[in-house]
C-alpha cells in the first residue's frame, strides 16, 4: 500500500490550481487520479512559460504544474463532442471521487453536474471548488484566488499598512488552502459513505476559504462589533510579539504571546531585568511600548543573529523564529527533518519537490512519478474502459 487512499479512483476535471491541488494531495496519498484535459491541455501547463523558465529543463521547466499534478494520469477528451462526454461520464461513473473547479453552469451544459452524475453513480463523492459558492448572485462568477480569496475576503486589506497599496498575493495561496480543504472534505464524505452507502456533493469556495483564513479577525467583528487593531511595529502593545533585526541585518520574530510567562524571559535575554519592576503590568508595557521597542532595537543590533541564537537557546521560555527567505527554508535542517521535501521518481533519478502537508504512520505515502504529459495515458485509460474514444 502507498498511502491511505490506495485503491480509490479519482477523476479530476480541473484547471489552473485549486481542483488540481486537491487531486495532487489525494494522488500523494495513494489514489489513482485520472486528469481529464482538453486537447490544448490544462492552462496551468503554461505556468513555466509564463515564468520564463527554459523548456530544456524537463520537468523543472514547470514547477507549479509539477507540484499540483504529480503522480496523476492524463487523458485528453474534447468535451465539445458527444463521444468524449460519454467517455467522461463512463469514467466518473466508475470512480469513487470526482473533483472539479469548472463553473457549475458549464458542468450542467456538459451533463457533468452533480445531480446528473449522482443518477449514474449514487456512491460518487463529488468535490466542487467554486469562486464564491453555489448560491447567490455571484455563484457562477469566474474567479481566481487573487480575486475571491485574497481581495474580496478581506485578506489584502488586513495586510495593507495605512497609506500603502495592497500587497500582492503569492501564487496559488488561496488555491492550495482550498485544495487541502476539499481533500479533507472528500475524505470525510468517503467515511460517511461507509455508513450510508451513498455519496454526496462536497463543496468549498475560495471566498469561504479566505474568510476562514482571517476568521480570527472576522469572527471578532461578528461577535463583538469590534475590529482587531492592526499594530505598527514601533508601537506594538506587547513588545514580546514583534519582529526585530540583529546586527547582521537578519530579522527574527519574538512570539511571547503569554505576557505573564514571556515578559520575564525577554528581560533576562536582553539583560534588562530591571524592566520587571519598571514595567510590571501589561498596561505599563503598553504605555511604554515605543520606548521599550526602541531600546530593544538598539540591543539586538549589537550582535549577529547566530550570536543571539546562542543567547536565546539558554532561555527555555523565550520563543522566537528567524524570518527565513526561501533559500533559508531550503537550507534549514529542520525543514528536511519535518518531511518538507519529497523525492519524486523520474526514470533512473528523482526530483526534489515540496511535500503535501500530512503524513500517516500506518499507511505512509510517497509520490509515484512526475506530472503526466498531455494525454500520456489516454490509450491506457480507454483500454481500461474497454473501448476507444470516437471522433
Amino acid at each position: 500500500m502507498s498511502g491511505p487512499m490506495d485503491g480509490f479512483r479519482v477523476v479530476e476535471l480541473g484547471v489552473w490550481v485549486a481542483a488540481p491541488a486537491a487531486g495532487a494531495i489525494l494522488a500523494d496519498w495513494g489514489a489513482d487520479v485520472i486528469k481529464i484535459e482538453p486537447p490544448a491541455g490544462d492552462p496551468a501547463r503554461s505556468f513555466g512559460r509564463m515564468m520564463g523558465l527554459d523548456s530544456d529543463l524537463g520537468t523543472a521547466s514547470n514547477p507549479p504544474f509539477q507540484m499540483d499534478n504529480r503522480s496523476k494520469r492524463s487523458i485528453v477528451l474534447d468535451l465539445a463532442t458527444p463521444d468524449a462526454r460519454r467517455t467522461a461520464v463512463e469514467l466518473i461513473t466508475g470512480a469513487d471521487v470526482f473533483l472539479t473547479n469548472i463553473r457549475p453552469a458549464a458542468l450542467a451544459r456538459l451533463g457533468l453536474d452533480f445531480a446528473t452524475m449522482a443518477t449514474h453513480n449514487p456512491q460518487l463523492v463529488y468535490g466542487l471548488i467554486t469562486g464564491y459558492g453555489t448560491d447567490g448572485p455571484d455563484a457562477d462568477r469566474a474567479a481566481y484566488d487573487v480575486a475571491a480569496f485574497w481581495a474580496r475576503a478581506g485578506i489584502a486589506d488586513l495586510l495593507t499598512r495605512p497609506g500603502d497599496t495592497p500587497p500582492f498575493q503569492r501564487g496559488g495561496m488561496g488555491d492550495h488552502s482550498a485544495g487541502m480543504t476539499l481533500a479533507a472534505a472528500v475524505c470525510a464524505a468517503l467515511l460517511a459513505r461507509t455508513r450510508t452507502g451513498t455519496g454526496q456533493l462536497v463543496t468549498t469556495s475560495l471566498y469561504r476559504q479566505g474568510a476562514y483564513t482571517v476568521s480570527f479577525d472576522l469572527n471578532t467583528l461578528l461577535m463583538s462589533g469590534q475590529q482587531v487593531a492592526i499594530g505598527q511595529r514601533e508601537t506594538m502593545a506587547n513588545p514580546c510579539m514583534n519582529n526585530y533585526a540583529a546586527g547582521d541585518g537578519r530579522r527574527f520574530w519574538i512570539v511571547g504571546l503569554d505576557v505573564v510567562r514571556h515578559w520575564p524571559s525577554l528581560c533576562r535575554v536582553v539583560g534588562r531585568e530591571e524592566w520587571l519592576s519598571r514595567y510590571p503590568t501589561p498596561r505599563d508595557r503598553f504605555n511604554g511600548a515605543r520606548s521599550i521597542i526602541a531600546e530593544l532595537d538598539a540591543i539586538f543590533a549589537t550582535r549577529t543573529l547566530p550570536e543571539w541564537e546562542q543567547v536565546f537557546a539558554a532561555e527555555p521560555d523565550f520563543f522566537w523564529s528567524p524570518i527565513n527567505s526561501l533559500d533559508d527554508v531550503v537550507a534549514d535542517d529542520q525543514f528536511h527533518a519535518a518531511g518538507g521535501i519529497v523525492y519524486v521518481p523520474e526514470g533512473d533519478s528523482s526530483t526534489p519537490m515540496v511535500a503535501s502537508p500530512a503524513d500517516f504512520s500506518a499507511t505512509p505515502w510517497h509520490p509515484r512519478g512526475p506530472a503526466p504529459g498531455l494525454g500520456e495515458h489516454t490509450e491506457e485509460i480507454l483500454a481500461e474502459l474497454g473501448g476507444a474514444q470516437g471522433d
